[in-house]
């Protein structure tokens, strides 16, 4: 039987930290309170209706109950590690009454004006030390160092800071209500999206694991690709994508496939770093691959107000051009050094199917159905559950009362590091709200990219790089999102602004700046907001604007950065309601939320920090270092897809649209694979690799269809003249 211990291990690769043994009755109580823990989270997601601060508060506190019997508080042995565990019990007690006591006084402490006596003041204490101590145990340093950064600069230190970044300071009382009161506290919206939708996909993919999807992915992914050439590599990517819908970790992706496709690769010829980066740079897509996302896609709808099932219906396209990128490499790869497939014993799909496939596809056509027809997030994924379990029964692996057991213990286990670390990014949040940083942050993008969409991109994946050291990906899309979203959306908006005002005229509405300024006072207004103006561009504008001419590319430019002069902007009024349809406002948004959630994936397989890499690397005995860049590379699709959602309706809905994107952009892909690895379906001269490299920057440039057949033209040359002459050169050796 699956111990508690055993599932927990399932969930240890993301902590780092070192897990306590729960060998005997220690393993039992915790197996059960798992158990219960998850059977509540149930029945208050799809039965009961509780407030929300409730559910979220009892959420913490369960969760901190199993965080502090399974995260010891320090590694120890022997009389220190029974003394250790004693003050494990006492904190986990502390938390569970300091929450009681939150929640049986929140209406008398409303009632006498949030006037906080000592217990209101040593109960919101605890609650947030043990947050912060609890964060540590399962994430490291950084993310509890962010948080009493934050938290003092809230009381403390922001008053002495100047500029833009002072602020005055709250007393202790107001930091400890919008701690745990406020919405956007440790028990606001966040903890909400953890309590209810993240923990019931992580229970939803812990119930497929034990009904044995995990091996059902496996082997259907080496019965589509294993018999291909370079097919262990295929069956790494496709087996990664799969899994990605049932997992919502990277690393545990890695460690749960790799252990099979890392092996089957290197048999097959693949070089060990080269297989374990095909491995790392996989499974991270899995954190991108629907309708799971991680927690990302939960987070992404609640942040941005567009619905869960809108995000995953766009998100598809993305993930599957992403695992393309990685397949092409390994055909690449193969093809170099003529390698053939070595799974000789892959199963046939139809066998496969016959003998699991219903345990997997039922209850994911159970899940899609009932988003597609309304039901919230949740409450799908309670029938999915139960599909699971019913789905079994046709299958030689029938969940009985056991293994229903196994995958309640399984879910929870899987949930406490998630739990702990969404509650406790709610203070960093809540600081962002409470000082306006984010605004400022936002301000300083735009400044700093010069207006440019792409400059931006590129300070955002830097930050992404620098947070993603210390923070999982979760937290840090959660935090570059606060902070840097809106810039990111309303520079895409300029964008589109632009688009509509070349070659038509300027609304009536803005020749009253004309009126009010000179050219002069508007070069002179520009350069005070760091917005770059000619002299001749606001004569040009002043003339052509309250006179109704049609617009060039350029003047059109010039009036939307304008818009970023506070004064104009006033008398512009919200030009984007005017011009721009809601569609396109709401695409803008869910584009920059997309952005950053991609470009927070890239700690996982960029040096130096790349837990995916570092994994894989121990399973493939390689390097970690060096199997980090071999991954970074192979990952290279993470940082192009961002500026397809940025340029182009890739997210717009317009199935359409997505699919000619998504076309050129997987021959786009290629190209630009083919011309960094110099290599194709066959070698070819080095002074061809600039103009391959072109044709792919055409492919995925937002410049048209012309544009784009003429490239994919020239593409398809290139192929069949390298196809030709490989065969050719191999002919003649």
């Amino acid at each position: 039987m699956t111990t508690a211990s055993d599932a927990e291990q399932e969930v240890s690769p993301d902590s780092g930290s070192k897990l306590r043994s729960l060998d005997g009755t220690l393993g039992r109580v915790v197996m059960a309170m798992a158990v219960v823990i998850s059977l509540a989270h149930i029945w208050y997601n799809t039965v009961a209706l509780l407030p929300d601060l409730t559910k979220s508060a009892l959420h913490f506190a369960a969760f901190g109950v199993l965080c502090a019997l399974v995260f010891p508080m320090t590694r120890a042995r022997g009389r220190s590690a029974r003394i250790i565990f004693a003050i494990d019990i006492a904190i986990a007690v502390i938390l569970v009454a300091s929450v009681v006591y939150l929640l049986i006084n929140e209406v008398p402490l409303a009632n006498r004006g949030f006037d906080y006596g000592f217990w209101d003041y040593a109960a919101g204490t605890a609650i947030i030390a043990i947050a912060i101590e609890f964060t540590r145990r399962t994430t490291g340093w950084i993310i509890p160092i962010i948080i009493v950064a934050g938290l003092t600069y809230v009381v403390y230190w922001g008053r002495f800071v100047g500029g833009a970044l002072n602020f005055p300071g709250l007393s202790d009382e107001v930091l400890l209500l919008r701690s745990t009161y406020n919405e956007d506290g440790m028990f606001g919206f966040i903890a909400g999206i953890s309590s209810s939708f993240v923990f019931m996909f992580i229970l939803f993919g812990a119930f497929l694991v034990k009904s044995g999807a995990g091996e059902f992915v496996i082997n259907i992914a080496r019965a589509a690709a294993g018999r291909m050439i370079g097919g262990p590599g295929f069956v790494a990517v496709l087996g990664s994508g799969l899994m990605g819908t049932i997992s919502g970790s990277a690393v545990a992706n890695t460690v749960s496939t790799g252990v099979i496709t890392i092996p089957l690769m290197k048999r097959s010829g693949f070089p060990a770093r080269f297989a374990a980066g095909v491995e790392a740079s996989s499974s991270t897509g899995g954190q991108l691959m629907p309708p799971i996302m991680g927690a990302g896609a939960f987070v992404m709808a609640n942040l941005t107000g567009i619905s869960y099932l809108q995000i995953v219906a766009v998100a598809f396209l993305p993930a599957f051009l992403y695992f393309l990128g990685i397949a092409f490499y390994v055909r690449i790869e193969a093809k170099r050094r003529h390698l053939k497939s070595a799974d000789h014993d892959a199963p046939k799909v139809m066998a496969v199917l016959r003998q699991g496939g219903i345990a997997f596809l039922l209850p994911i056509a159970v899940l899609i159905f009932m988003l597609v027809e309304g039901f919230t997030p949740t409450y799908a994924a309670g029938y999915a559950i139960l599909a699971v379990v019913a789905a079994s029964w046709l299958t030689p692996n029938r969940m009985g009362p056991r293994k229903i057991v196994e995958a309640l213990a399984l879910g929870a286990h899987n949930m406490i590091l998630t739990a702990i670390l969404l509650v406790s990014v709610g203070l960093i949040v809540n600081v962002i709200a409470t000082t306006g940083v984010g605004n400022t942050f936002s301000l300083m993008i735009a400044a700093w990219s010069g207006n440019s969409v792409l400059i931006a991109i590129l300070l955002i994946a830097i930050a992404s790089l620098v947070l993603g050291m210390g923070l999982p990906v979760t937290a840090a899309y959660i935090v570059l999102a606060t902070l840097s979203a809106p810039a990111l959306k309303d520079l895409i908006l300029q964008t589109e602004l632009v688009t509509v005002l070349a070659g038509t005229s300027a609304p009536g509405s803005l020749s009253a700046i004309f009126l009010l300024f000179t050219p002069d006072q508007l070069v002179e207004a520009a350069a005070a907001a760091n917005v770059a103006l000619a002299p001749e561009m606001a004569a040009a504008l002043a003339a052509a604007v309250p006179a109704g001419e049609a617009l060039t590319e350029a003047q059109a430019q010039a009036l939307v950065s304008l818009l970023n002069v506070p004064d104009i902007a006033a008398l512009a009024g919200d030009l984007q309601s005017q011009l721009l349809a809601p569609a396109i406002v709401t695409t803008a948004l869910l584009s920059a939320h997309m952005i950053i959630f991609w470009l927070s994936q890239d700690s996982n397989v960029t040096p130096p920090v790349c837990l995916t890499a570092f994994a894989a690397a121990a399973i493939a005995g390689t390097t970690p270092m060096a199997t980090g860049f071999t991954a970074w590379k192979i990952a290279k699709v993470l940082y192009i897809v961002p500026l397809l959602f940025a340029y182009t309706p890739f997210l717009s809905g317009d199935v359409a649209a997505a699919l000619q994107i998504f076309g050129f952009g997987v021959l786009g892909v290629y190209a630009v694979i083919a011309a960094i690895e110099g290599h194709a379906e066959a070698p070819y001269p080095m002074f061809v690799r600039p103009a391959l490299a072109a044709v792919g920057a055409a492919l995925l440039w937002p410049g048209g269809l012309v544009l784009h057949i003429g490239a994919a033209a020239a593409l398809i040359a290139f192929m069949v003249w390298n196809v030709t002459s490989g065969r050719r050169r191999t002919a003649e050796i």
